[in-house]
């Protein structure tokens, strides 16, 4: 089992969004290196639900990887905020998970609080400047993500 961590807006698509619908296609992923992450995803990994652009934005919750090598079906519907006009159907470049409600942390692990506990190399979220939605987590930070849940 592998560990992720995984942004979204949440006046987007929240924890809450999820928990009200436990299983859902995690879509509109448009960066190269977040959508190979995505490739690389097995069924039971798990992910940690982050908020971004909001304040303050961190780590609300966990997810599970329930389904891997999906089409992204946004990417072919042209009044979707997501559609691709260039992704051939035969050949998809959009491929995405389905990812299932893990839980909902009691308090936010914020951006300010990974940021004093782990360096950019350890944790790419907090590496400045750094835009991907989607990023892997070693299991020795993951786990040290999960203690800090539980203070």
């Amino acid at each position: 089992m592998r560990y992720w961590l995984m942004k979204s807006e949440p006046n987007v698509y929240s924890i809450e969004d999820l928990a009200r619908q436990p299983e859902e296609i995690w879509d509109g992923v448009r960066n190269y290196q977040a959508r190979n992450f995505l490739r690389e995803m097995q069924i039971g990994d798990r992910a940690f639900f982050y908020h971004s652009n909001t304040k303050p934005p961190g780590i609300v919750g966990l997810m599970t990887i329930l389904e891997t090598d999906i089409v992204d079906p946004s990417q072919f519907d042209p009044s979707h905020k997501y559609y691709d006009p260039k992704s051939p159907a035969d050949n998809p470049r959009w491929r995405t998970v389905k990812v299932g409600y893990g839980e909902t942390f009691a308090h936010t692990l914020t951006l300010d609080q990974l940021k004093a506990t782990f360096s950019p190399e350890e944790l790419l979220v907090v590496k400045r400047g750094n835009r991907l939605s989607v990023m892997p987590i070693a299991t020795p930070i993951a786990e040290q993500i999960l203690a800090m849940t539980q203070s």
